[in-house]
């Protein structure tokens, strides 16, 4: 049997045929040239991949196969690491080869629960068959306008209790080009500096007020972190300064809880008293570089904080300010917690960090971080100018400050409501809101939005504030308060949330990704396996990452605990 001659060769004799491009989707020349001219001179650095996915979702109205390959050459990134990020938001639309690409108009119907009270699955129901395939509609998560219910997004236009007569006539204005209304802020910054705007971040500046005694007078005051957590804001301010420089700040206004719309109503109304407070804390902590992390459906406010900005270094009230970037979210919940943001400011999908280390020791980029919500900023101006005890003076029932309460639901006149830390809601229906709505009766309310948990009208009396609703198997958190009526049902409402949950969860952890889906399966149920909802309850809470997974059972476990009688 004959074989074949193998011929011996030298070791390292052996030449390899070179690749002729790298591994991966080519790049399409077109679409290489379309991604540089729509990038111009913007930097590519690598935490820049979102707002780059940003540039071409706006422009072409969708992200195609060969707009992310070329994106990822021009970033010289891996094309499965932009694909990964792009995937991960919701209000990016990736198109595969052979796939048709979206209708050129995105009708978007809040489905949250305030919303879905006041008539959405009407409207996802109706408008479909009436304005056709040109308009693609949508079911979408909490939008930020629960005051509005229900609320409509018609492209980047907003509708407030919108009617199918609304959305079809804000739909055939868009299709004959007409604009949509700019947004203008009720302070403009003229306003603002004639009011005394800046003059506080001067004085501090010129010595004038001591960095010891700013810090102390927000310890005094009592103010938490009003994004939910509660942080004591002035402790927060002590421990991020004494640590090493360079020392970055993140600001949050990914407003994403349901039943949450506080902040955008504030920097709708006075932008700069939130820019000087944290300028003010910039300059208490000792930070160059600011990270403003703006929730994707807040486009009014973007064009809004953006005007302010422009205005503020145009005439700027100090020599130096810090550099401040503007950072735009793509619809995605979990990047309200803080370290799912740093990721996404980072560039990178919002999946929350394992911790320690801790935020403000190892935050963006690796760095000390002051993290803080847009409203606790927003109050620094005015606890520094009027003291502490001002702040503190202010509670009912043996709480201490002020809040914004976000109310809807069914009241006559739901909205932010400034009221005393520690009112009860039932005395925040009465003397804030204009009572129930006529013929209706308090039945239930949900204190901290969708995660909060679901209290019964029997438990009206209980001071609203931190640490005064845990003892009920709630929390008040960002102080999202839903009113209930006896229209509703709890099982409807939890059923609702954890929709929201199971839609919203990162995927990250097991407990969180099959638990609330497992929750939404059983719950969808008209009987309960309580035993068994009990016990997946138990396994979220201790087992979970984040905060999402951890608190997505609160509403069941308040049905169970407080609404037996809807069990049957």
């Amino acid at each position: 049997m004959n074989h074949p001659v193998i011929p011996i060769v030298a070791a390292g004799a052996v030449r390899q045929r070179k690749r002729e491009a790298p591994k991966g989707r080519r790049v399409e020349p077109a679409a290489l040239a379309e991604v540089q001219a729509l990038l111009g001179d913007a930097s590519r650095q690598r935490d820049l991949l979102i707002e780059h996915l940003h540039l071409i979702q706006d422009k072409f109205g969708c992200l195609s196969a060969a707009h992310l390959a070329a994106l990822a050459q021009e970033m010289r990134l891996a094309q499965t690491e932009v694909y990964e990020v792009a995937s991960f938001y919701h209000h990016f639309d990736i198109v595969k080869e052979g796939q048709t690409a979206p209708a050129a108009l995105t009708v978007r119907v809040c489905d949250g629960l305030s919303c879905e009270m006041a008539g959405a699955q009407d409207l996802l129901a109706r408008l479909p068959a009436l304005l056709g395939r040109e308009v693609r509609v949508l079911a979408a998560p909490c939008i930020g306008r629960c005051e509005q219910a229900p609320a409509v997004a018609v492209g980047q236009q907003p509708l407030a209790r919108a009617q199918v007569e609304d959305v079809v006539s804000a739909v055939a204005g868009q299709q004959r080009g007409a604009a949509v209304p700019a947004a203008v802020a009720e302070i403009s910054h003229a306003e603002y500096l004639a009011g005394g705007g800046y003059r506080l971040l001067q004085a501090c500046l010129a010595g004038s007020h001591r960095v010891e005694s700013v810090i102390a007078t927000l310890e005094h005051s009592g103010l938490r972190g009003l994004g939910g957590a509660g942080f004591p804001a002035g402790r927060k301010w002590r421990i991020v300064r004494a640590e090493a420089g360079p020392r970055l700040m993140a600001v949050n206004i990914d407003e994403g809880e349901p039943g949450t719309f506080k902040d955008r109503v504030l920097l709708e109304r006075d932008p700069h008293r939130f820019i000087e407070g944290m300028l003010i804390a910039a300059w208490a902590v000792g930070i160059d570089d600011v990270y403003v992390y703006l929730r994707d459906e807040y486009h009014g406010g973007r064009a809004i904080l953006t005007q302010a900005l422009a205005d503020l270094r145009a005439q700027p009230p100090i020599n130096t300010l810090p550099r401040i970037h503007l950072r735009r979210g793509a619809g995605a919940y979990i990047c309200g917690e803080e370290s799912a943001m740093i990721e996404s400011i980072e560039g990178k999908r919002g999946m929350p960090r394992l911790r320690p280390p801790y935020v403000a020791q190892v935050g963006l980029f690796g760095r000390p971080t002051l993290e803080h919500n847009f409203e606790t900023l927003f109050w620094v101006r005015e606890l520094v100018d009027k003291g502490g005890e001002w702040f503190a003076s202010q509670g009912r029932h043996g709480r201490k400050g002020l809040r914004t309460f976000s109310v809807s639901g069914r009241v006559v006149n739901p909205g932010m409501k400034l009221a005393p830390a520690g009112i009860t809601v039932q005395e925040l229906i009465d003397e804030y809101c204009g009572g129930m709505l006529p013929g209706q009766r308090l039945y239930g309310y949900l204190p901290g939005g969708a995660s909060g948990g679901i209290l019964p009208a029997s438990l009206n009396a209980i001071p609203l504030d931190f640490d005064t609703l845990q003892l009920y198997g709630s929390f008040i958190g960002s102080a999202a308060v839903v009113v209930l009526s006896e229209q509703d049902t709890a099982m409807a409402a939890a059923r609702n949330t954890m929709r929201f949950f199971q839609h919203e969860s990162c995927g990250q952890c097991t407990p969180c990704r099959n638990g609330t889906a497992k929750a939404s399966t059983l719950i969808a149920q008209p009987r309960w396996d309580v035993a068994l909802l009990g016990e997946l309850s138990e396994v979220m809470r201790d087992a979970s990452i984040c905060g999402l997974g951890q608190a997505a059972p609160n509403p069941v476990d308040c049905v169970i605990k407080y609404f037996p009688q809807e069990l049957g």
